[in-house]
């Protein structure tokens, strides 16, 4: 099945635009708090996280970025960067988005990957929107931030959406594998958005495991994933597909520790499409950071009515 075969029927119930919105706000809003949960526990092991908190259950900050409860680091603001440049430009331009992640950069972020600063510095001294593909890149800085891409990309054509998720990665990331896996999270959220079902957002992963085998997730329990993005997106599906709702699938993927607040971030995204928004527990949404909670909901809304899907839509008899 194909995320393009997934086009939106206004007479049917699951893709109203009610629906649609309620969904993509749980994305945004499932995107934040994953990665305000997971960063508490980000780089511990399952064992120091079950000797310091027993089970990570609530949103208290801290960790080893010494946050305040409900802050968010660079998987949330790198997004609503990409969002915002989007949005102003009205497309996924390659300088516009390199120039929103090089404007978030002088904000002095709490935290920032390695190589995310290297794709940012060389656009700085050289205007290049692509760096060069390198087979040591295969990171999930590019999948972290892929929301925004889903969402305004949501009803195009599945090359117009590949293109898209290329043009954000590659401004810091440019890798083959990872370019896989990013897709793969996009489609897997453009299919949640549309109804899909959890067995059919399993169809998704596993044509990616049959496109390339290192993904496979059914082995064993991937614990104390790196910032590879196979590690990452393997903890991600175990958890997802592993679970039957929101809160059960977040808790159990940042309780895995390492690379936490990323691995809960994509996991948010998904599971927020796939439950909606009122799956949320409200002692995540009552804790999130209220500017990035509304920042957000505001987003997930523009660009998902942006999108080819919502346009369809407006113009259906």
């Amino acid at each position: 099945m194909f995320v393009s075969d997934l086009r939106i029927d206004p007479t049917t119930a699951e893709t109203t635009a009610r629906a649609l919105d309620d969904r993509a706000i749980g994305a945004y809003l499932g995107l934040a708090i994953g990665d305000a949960l997971g960063a508490t526990v980000e780089f511990l092991t399952p064992r120091e996280i079950r000797d310091q908190y027993g089970e990570h259950r609530d949103m208290v900050g801290g960790g080893w970025l010494r946050l305040r409860k409900g802050r968010v680091t660079d998987d949330t603001e790198m997004s609503l960067a990409l969002g915002r440049s989007i949005l102003t430009a009205g497309a996924v331009v390659p300088r516009a988005v390199a120039e929103a992640f090089s404007d978030w950069m002088r904000t002095k972020p709490v935290d920032m990957g390695h190589t995310v600063r290297r794709g940012i510095s060389l656009y700085r001294r050289t205007g290049a929107t692509q760096v060069p593909e390198n087979e040591q890149d295969a990171g999930n800085g590019a999948c972290m931030r892929a929301l925004p891409v889903a969402l305004f990309t949501l009803g195009a054509e599945p090359a117009a959406v590949v293109a898209a998720s290329r043009v954000q990665a590659h401004v810091t990331h440019h890798n083959h594998l990872s370019d896989a896996g990013t897709v793969t999270v996009v489609r897997m959220v453009q299919s949640a958005l549309l109804g899909g079902t959890r067995n059919q957002l399993k169809g998704l992963a596993d044509a990616l495991v049959a496109e390339d085998g290192r993904y496979g997730y059914d082995r064993r329990r991937m614990e104390n994933p790196s910032g590879y993005i196979v590690e990452t997106l393997r903890a991600v599906f175990q958890a997802l597909f592993a679970t039957d709702g929101f809160e059960a699938a977040l808790v159990d993927v940042v309780n895995r520790g390492g690379d936490a607040d990323t691995t809960g971030a994509i996991l948010g995204m998904i599971a927020g499409a796939l439950y909606g928004r009122q799956a949320i527990p409200r002692r995540w949404l009552n804790a999130l950071d209220e500017e990035t909670k509304s920042a957000c909901r505001t987003q997930a809304v523009r660009l998902l009515h942006a999108s080819p899907s919502c346009g369809a839509a407006d113009r259906s008899p």
